[in-house]
Protein backbone atom coordinates (compact mmCIF):
# COMPACT_ATOMS: atom_id res chain seq x y z
CA UNK A 1 0.00 0.00 0.00
CA UNK A 2 1.52 3.31 -1.03
CA UNK A 3 2.30 5.87 1.66
CA UNK A 4 -0.04 8.42 0.11
CA UNK A 5 -2.95 6.07 0.75
CA UNK A 6 -2.38 5.72 4.48
CA UNK A 7 -5.21 7.47 6.30
CA UNK A 8 -7.53 6.63 9.20
CA UNK A 9 -10.39 6.72 6.67
CA UNK A 10 -8.93 3.72 4.81
CA UNK A 11 -10.36 0.42 6.10
CA UNK A 12 -10.87 -2.99 4.58
CA UNK A 13 -14.38 -3.36 3.20
CA UNK A 14 -16.66 -5.88 4.87
CA UNK A 15 -18.46 -7.13 1.75
CA UNK A 16 -16.52 -8.22 -1.33
CA UNK A 17 -15.24 -11.31 -3.10
CA UNK A 18 -12.56 -12.24 -5.62
CA UNK A 19 -13.82 -12.64 -9.19
CA UNK A 20 -11.48 -13.42 -12.08
CA UNK A 21 -8.54 -11.37 -10.89
CA UNK A 22 -10.74 -8.43 -9.86
CA UNK A 23 -12.72 -7.80 -6.69
CA UNK A 24 -16.50 -7.60 -6.70
CA UNK A 25 -17.89 -5.08 -4.24
CA UNK A 26 -21.03 -6.36 -2.53
CA UNK A 27 -21.93 -3.20 -0.64
CA UNK A 28 -24.59 -1.98 -3.08
CA UNK A 29 -26.56 -3.49 -5.93
CA UNK A 30 -24.23 -2.13 -8.56
CA UNK A 31 -21.88 -4.94 -7.42
CA UNK A 32 -18.96 -3.30 -9.23
CA UNK A 33 -16.17 -5.52 -10.51
CA UNK A 34 -13.05 -3.55 -9.59
CA UNK A 35 -9.65 -4.28 -11.19
CA UNK A 36 -6.39 -3.87 -9.21
CA UNK A 37 -5.63 -0.25 -8.41
CA UNK A 38 -9.06 0.96 -9.52
CA UNK A 39 -12.24 2.18 -7.85
CA UNK A 40 -15.88 1.31 -8.53
CA UNK A 41 -18.77 3.47 -9.74
CA UNK A 42 -19.03 5.48 -6.51
CA UNK A 43 -15.24 5.97 -6.18
CA UNK A 44 -15.34 5.06 -2.48
CA UNK A 45 -13.96 1.49 -2.77
CA UNK A 46 -10.48 0.71 -4.10
CA UNK A 47 -8.74 -2.58 -4.95
CA UNK A 48 -5.28 -2.60 -3.35
CA UNK A 49 -3.02 -5.65 -3.29
CA UNK A 50 -5.92 -8.07 -3.53
CA UNK A 51 -8.09 -6.45 -0.87
CA UNK A 52 -10.98 -4.03 -1.20
CA UNK A 53 -10.79 -0.91 0.95
CA UNK A 54 -13.26 1.83 1.74
CA UNK A 55 -11.90 5.36 1.47
CA UNK A 56 -14.66 6.92 3.59
CA UNK A 57 -14.41 5.34 7.05
CA UNK A 58 -15.36 8.34 9.19
CA UNK A 59 -14.47 10.81 6.41
CA UNK A 60 -16.97 13.51 7.30
CA UNK A 61 -17.96 16.15 4.76
CA UNK A 62 -20.93 17.52 6.73
CA UNK A 63 -22.16 17.37 10.31
CA UNK A 64 -25.05 18.94 12.21
CA UNK A 65 -27.55 18.22 14.96
CA UNK A 66 -30.86 17.94 13.08
CA UNK A 67 -34.49 17.57 14.13
CA UNK A 68 -35.55 14.05 13.23
CA UNK A 69 -38.33 15.66 11.15
CA UNK A 70 -35.67 16.90 8.69
CA UNK A 71 -34.84 13.35 7.52
CA UNK A 72 -37.87 13.22 7.22
CA UNK A 73 -39.14 10.90 9.96
CA UNK A 74 -42.60 11.81 11.22
CA UNK A 75 -43.44 8.55 13.03
CA UNK A 76 -40.12 7.97 14.78
CA UNK A 77 -39.01 9.75 17.95
CA UNK A 78 -40.95 12.97 17.17
CA UNK A 79 -39.30 16.14 18.44
CA UNK A 80 -35.91 14.51 18.95
CA UNK A 81 -32.48 15.49 17.63
CA UNK A 82 -30.12 13.26 15.66
CA UNK A 83 -26.46 14.07 15.17
CA UNK A 84 -26.17 13.73 11.40
CA UNK A 85 -23.12 13.18 9.23
CA UNK A 86 -22.44 12.71 5.55
CA UNK A 87 -19.36 11.80 3.58
CA UNK A 88 -18.65 11.89 -0.18
CA UNK A 89 -20.03 10.54 -3.46
CA UNK A 90 -23.08 8.45 -4.39
CA UNK A 91 -24.01 5.27 -6.21
CA UNK A 92 -26.89 6.99 -8.10
CA UNK A 93 -26.56 9.45 -10.98
CA UNK A 94 -29.56 11.74 -10.28
CA UNK A 95 -29.15 15.04 -12.19
CA UNK A 96 -31.37 16.91 -9.70
CA UNK A 97 -29.37 16.07 -6.56
CA UNK A 98 -30.06 18.53 -3.75
CA UNK A 99 -26.73 17.75 -2.02
CA UNK A 100 -24.58 17.62 -5.13
CA UNK A 101 -21.71 19.57 -3.55
CA UNK A 102 -20.77 16.42 -1.61
CA UNK A 103 -22.58 13.60 -3.41
CA UNK A 104 -20.97 14.35 -6.77
CA UNK A 105 -17.43 14.57 -5.39
CA UNK A 106 -15.30 11.48 -4.71
CA UNK A 107 -13.20 11.24 -1.56
CA UNK A 108 -9.65 12.53 -1.93
CA UNK A 109 -7.22 9.64 -1.63
CA UNK A 110 -4.75 10.31 1.16
CA UNK A 111 -6.87 13.07 2.74
CA UNK A 112 -9.78 12.86 5.14
CA UNK A 113 -11.61 14.70 7.90
CA UNK A 114 -11.76 11.76 10.28
CA UNK A 115 -14.27 11.43 13.12
CA UNK A 116 -14.10 8.28 15.23
CA UNK A 117 -17.35 6.64 16.40
CA UNK A 118 -16.35 7.47 19.98
CA UNK A 119 -15.86 11.15 19.13
CA UNK A 120 -19.17 11.15 17.23
CA UNK A 121 -21.04 10.03 20.32
CA UNK A 122 -19.25 12.48 22.58
CA UNK A 123 -20.42 15.24 20.24
CA UNK A 124 -23.95 13.79 20.17
CA UNK A 125 -24.03 13.97 23.96
CA UNK A 126 -22.74 17.55 23.96
CA UNK A 127 -25.45 18.54 21.46
CA UNK A 128 -28.21 16.85 23.54
CA UNK A 129 -29.06 14.45 20.70
CA UNK A 130 -31.14 11.33 21.19
CA UNK A 131 -29.82 9.50 18.15
CA UNK A 132 -27.53 9.21 15.16
CA UNK A 133 -28.20 9.64 11.47
CA UNK A 134 -26.11 9.06 8.38
CA UNK A 135 -27.49 11.15 5.56
CA UNK A 136 -26.71 14.07 3.20
CA UNK A 137 -25.10 11.71 0.67
CA UNK A 138 -25.82 7.97 0.31
CA UNK A 139 -25.10 6.43 3.75
CA UNK A 140 -24.51 2.92 2.39
CA UNK A 141 -21.12 4.15 1.18
CA UNK A 142 -20.16 4.49 4.86
CA UNK A 143 -21.21 0.93 5.64
CA UNK A 144 -18.14 -0.04 7.67
CA UNK A 145 -18.31 3.14 9.75
CA UNK A 146 -22.07 2.73 10.22
CA UNK A 147 -21.63 -0.76 11.65
CA UNK A 148 -19.08 0.36 14.25
CA UNK A 149 -20.98 3.54 15.14
CA UNK A 150 -24.37 1.82 15.45
CA UNK A 151 -23.08 -0.93 17.73
CA UNK A 152 -21.52 1.61 20.06
CA UNK A 153 -24.49 3.99 19.90
CA UNK A 154 -26.96 1.24 20.75
CA UNK A 155 -24.91 0.27 23.81
CA UNK A 156 -25.02 3.89 24.93
CA UNK A 157 -28.79 4.22 24.45
CA UNK A 158 -28.95 6.17 21.18
CA UNK A 159 -31.18 5.30 18.22
CA UNK A 160 -29.67 4.91 14.74
CA UNK A 161 -31.10 6.05 11.40
CA UNK A 162 -30.32 6.06 7.68
CA UNK A 163 -31.64 8.35 4.93
CA UNK A 164 -30.98 6.29 1.84
CA UNK A 165 -31.76 5.53 -1.78
CA UNK A 166 -32.30 1.94 -0.64
CA UNK A 167 -29.81 0.39 -3.07
CA UNK A 168 -27.66 -1.56 -0.62
CA UNK A 169 -27.33 -5.32 -1.05
CA UNK A 170 -29.47 -7.57 1.10
CA UNK A 171 -26.30 -8.68 2.89
CA UNK A 172 -25.44 -5.09 3.78
CA UNK A 173 -28.95 -4.43 5.06
CA UNK A 174 -28.78 -7.51 7.28
CA UNK A 175 -25.47 -6.32 8.76
CA UNK A 176 -26.94 -2.88 9.44
CA UNK A 177 -29.99 -4.36 11.18
CA UNK A 178 -27.80 -6.59 13.34
CA UNK A 179 -25.54 -3.67 14.26
CA UNK A 180 -28.48 -1.55 15.41
CA UNK A 181 -30.14 0.34 12.54
CA UNK A 182 -33.51 1.39 13.99
CA UNK A 183 -35.10 3.39 11.17
CA UNK A 184 -34.60 4.07 7.49
CA UNK A 185 -36.16 6.63 5.20
CA UNK A 186 -35.95 5.35 1.63
CA UNK A 187 -36.20 7.73 -1.30
CA UNK A 188 -38.25 6.09 -4.05
CA UNK A 189 -37.38 8.33 -6.95
CA UNK A 190 -40.04 7.25 -9.42
CA UNK A 191 -41.19 4.38 -11.60
CA UNK A 192 -39.03 1.80 -13.33
CA UNK A 193 -38.29 3.81 -16.49
CA UNK A 194 -37.44 7.09 -14.74
CA UNK A 195 -35.20 5.46 -12.13
CA UNK A 196 -33.34 3.56 -14.83
CA UNK A 197 -32.98 6.65 -17.03
CA UNK A 198 -32.01 9.25 -14.44
CA UNK A 199 -30.46 7.23 -11.60
CA UNK A 200 -29.01 4.25 -13.46
CA UNK A 201 -30.70 1.83 -11.07
CA UNK A 202 -33.39 -0.83 -10.77
CA UNK A 203 -36.25 0.46 -8.62
CA UNK A 204 -37.46 -3.09 -7.89
CA UNK A 205 -34.35 -3.63 -5.77
CA UNK A 206 -35.26 -0.53 -3.79
CA UNK A 207 -38.71 -1.94 -3.07
CA UNK A 208 -37.15 -5.31 -2.18
CA UNK A 209 -34.97 -3.60 0.41
CA UNK A 210 -37.87 -1.61 1.84
CA UNK A 211 -39.75 -4.87 2.38
CA UNK A 212 -36.68 -6.56 3.82
CA UNK A 213 -36.01 -3.69 6.21
CA UNK A 214 -39.52 -3.97 7.58
CA UNK A 215 -39.15 -7.75 8.03
CA UNK A 216 -35.91 -7.10 9.92
CA UNK A 217 -37.77 -4.89 12.38
CA UNK A 218 -36.50 -1.57 11.05
CA UNK A 219 -38.93 1.35 11.03
CA UNK A 220 -39.52 2.41 7.40
CA UNK A 221 -40.75 5.68 5.90
CA UNK A 222 -40.81 6.46 2.18
CA UNK A 223 -40.04 9.77 0.47
CA UNK A 224 -40.59 10.80 -3.14
CA UNK A 225 -39.19 14.08 -4.43
CA UNK A 226 -41.96 15.07 -6.83
CA UNK A 227 -40.44 16.32 -10.09
CA UNK A 228 -42.83 17.42 -12.87
CA UNK A 229 -42.58 15.22 -15.98
CA UNK A 230 -40.27 12.74 -14.19
CA UNK A 231 -42.51 11.15 -11.57
CA UNK A 232 -45.51 13.47 -11.17
CA UNK A 233 -47.95 11.69 -13.50
CA UNK A 234 -50.95 10.01 -11.93
CA UNK A 235 -49.95 6.50 -13.01
CA UNK A 236 -46.51 6.73 -11.36
CA UNK A 237 -47.89 8.21 -8.15
CA UNK A 238 -50.59 5.53 -7.98
CA UNK A 239 -47.98 2.84 -8.52
CA UNK A 240 -45.76 4.15 -5.72
CA UNK A 241 -48.71 4.44 -3.33
CA UNK A 242 -49.94 0.96 -4.23
CA UNK A 243 -46.50 -0.50 -3.60
CA UNK A 244 -46.34 1.12 -0.17
CA UNK A 245 -49.79 -0.21 0.77
CA UNK A 246 -49.27 -3.73 -0.56
CA UNK A 247 -45.60 -4.26 0.33
CA UNK A 248 -45.14 -2.18 3.48
CA UNK A 249 -48.64 -1.61 4.83
CA UNK A 250 -51.09 1.32 4.85
CA UNK A 251 -49.64 2.64 8.12
CA UNK A 252 -46.30 3.42 6.42
CA UNK A 253 -45.74 7.19 6.06
CA UNK A 254 -45.20 8.56 2.54
CA UNK A 255 -43.55 11.97 2.20
CA UNK A 256 -44.25 13.74 -1.10
CA UNK A 257 -41.67 16.47 -1.23
CA UNK A 258 -41.25 19.66 -3.22
CA UNK A 259 -38.40 19.69 -5.74
CA UNK A 260 -36.22 22.71 -6.44
CA UNK A 261 -33.95 22.70 -9.52
CA UNK A 262 -30.36 21.86 -8.54
CA UNK A 263 -27.14 20.44 -9.92
CA UNK A 264 -27.69 19.53 -13.61
CA UNK A 265 -31.49 19.65 -13.58
CA UNK A 266 -31.72 22.49 -16.08
CA UNK A 267 -28.93 21.10 -18.27
CA UNK A 268 -30.91 17.91 -18.87
CA UNK A 269 -34.18 19.76 -19.42
CA UNK A 270 -35.97 19.10 -16.13
CA UNK A 271 -38.68 21.38 -14.75
CA UNK A 272 -37.14 24.86 -14.27
CA UNK A 273 -39.07 25.89 -11.15
CA UNK A 274 -40.16 24.48 -7.81
CA UNK A 275 -42.88 21.82 -8.01
CA UNK A 276 -46.29 23.54 -8.10
CA UNK A 277 -48.21 23.12 -4.88
CA UNK A 278 -51.20 21.67 -6.72
CA UNK A 279 -49.14 18.69 -7.94
CA UNK A 280 -48.01 17.93 -4.39
CA UNK A 281 -51.56 18.17 -3.06
CA UNK A 282 -52.81 15.85 -5.79
CA UNK A 283 -50.04 13.36 -4.96
CA UNK A 284 -51.15 13.42 -1.34
CA UNK A 285 -54.76 12.76 -2.29
CA UNK A 286 -53.69 9.90 -4.58
CA UNK A 287 -51.89 8.34 -1.63
CA UNK A 288 -55.01 8.55 0.51
CA UNK A 289 -57.23 7.17 -2.26
CA UNK A 290 -54.88 4.21 -2.70
CA UNK A 291 -55.33 3.38 0.97
CA UNK A 292 -52.45 5.05 2.81
CA UNK A 293 -53.25 6.45 6.25
CA UNK A 294 -50.41 8.96 6.46
CA UNK A 295 -49.25 11.08 3.51
CA UNK A 296 -47.19 14.19 4.18
CA UNK A 297 -46.12 17.22 2.17
CA UNK A 298 -42.45 18.20 2.42
CA UNK A 299 -40.64 21.49 1.75
CA UNK A 300 -43.91 23.42 2.17
CA UNK A 301 -43.66 24.96 5.67
CA UNK A 302 -46.98 25.72 7.32
CA UNK A 303 -49.10 23.56 5.00
CA UNK A 304 -51.68 21.35 6.79
CA UNK A 305 -50.16 18.41 4.91
CA UNK A 306 -47.21 18.54 7.33
CA UNK A 307 -49.46 17.48 10.20
CA UNK A 308 -50.50 14.06 11.51
CA UNK A 309 -54.26 13.42 11.68
CA UNK A 310 -56.13 10.47 13.07
CA UNK A 311 -57.04 8.19 10.15
CA UNK A 312 -60.28 7.18 11.87
CA UNK A 313 -61.80 10.47 13.10
CA UNK A 314 -59.63 13.16 11.48
CA UNK A 315 -58.46 14.71 14.75
CA UNK A 316 -55.26 16.80 14.56
CA UNK A 317 -52.69 14.86 16.58
CA UNK A 318 -49.25 16.28 15.78
CA UNK A 319 -48.90 19.77 14.32
CA UNK A 320 -45.69 20.85 12.59
CA UNK A 321 -44.25 24.00 11.12
CA UNK A 322 -41.34 23.01 8.93
CA UNK A 323 -38.98 21.05 11.16
CA UNK A 324 -40.58 22.12 14.44
CA UNK A 325 -43.40 20.45 16.35
CA UNK A 326 -46.01 22.97 17.47
CA UNK A 327 -48.31 20.53 19.28
CA UNK A 328 -48.34 16.86 20.28
CA UNK A 329 -51.69 15.46 21.44
CA UNK A 330 -51.24 11.68 21.49
CA UNK A 331 -51.99 9.89 24.73
CA UNK A 332 -49.22 8.19 26.72
CA UNK A 333 -49.90 4.93 24.87
CA UNK A 334 -49.82 6.74 21.47
CA UNK A 335 -53.55 6.80 20.80
CA UNK A 336 -55.88 9.47 19.47
CA UNK A 337 -57.34 11.32 22.48
CA UNK A 338 -60.71 11.65 20.73
CA UNK A 339 -61.49 8.16 19.40
CA UNK A 340 -58.76 5.94 20.85
CA UNK A 341 -57.22 4.90 17.50
CA UNK A 342 -53.70 3.51 17.97
CA UNK A 343 -51.19 5.64 16.01
CA UNK A 344 -48.00 3.88 14.80
CA UNK A 345 -45.34 6.14 16.31
CA UNK A 346 -42.04 4.46 17.16
CA UNK A 347 -39.85 5.52 20.07
CA UNK A 348 -40.39 8.30 22.56
CA UNK A 349 -41.66 11.77 21.89
CA UNK A 350 -39.33 14.53 23.04
CA UNK A 351 -41.75 17.17 24.20
CA UNK A 352 -39.10 19.74 24.97
CA UNK A 353 -39.06 20.17 21.17
CA UNK A 354 -42.71 21.33 21.10
CA UNK A 355 -43.45 25.01 20.73
CA UNK A 356 -46.55 26.44 22.42
CA UNK A 357 -49.41 26.53 19.96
Amino acid sequence: MGRILWTPCLREAVLYREEGGSLQCETCERRCLIPPGETGHCKTRINLEGKLYTLTYGDISSISANPIEKKPFYHFWPGSLALTVGSWSCNFDCPWCQNWEISKKPPKIGECEHLTPEAFLRLARAENCQGTSISFNEPTLMLEYSLDLFRLARRQGYYNTYVSNGYMTGEALELLAKAGLDAINIDVKGGETAVRKYCGADVEKVWRNAEKAKRLGIHVEITTLIIPKVNSDRETLMEIAENIVERLGPETPWHVTRYYPAYKALEVGLYPEATPLGILEEARQIGFRQGLNYVYLGNVPGHPGENTYCPRCGELLIARWGLQLTSYRLTADKCCPKCGEKIPIQGKSVKRGVLPG
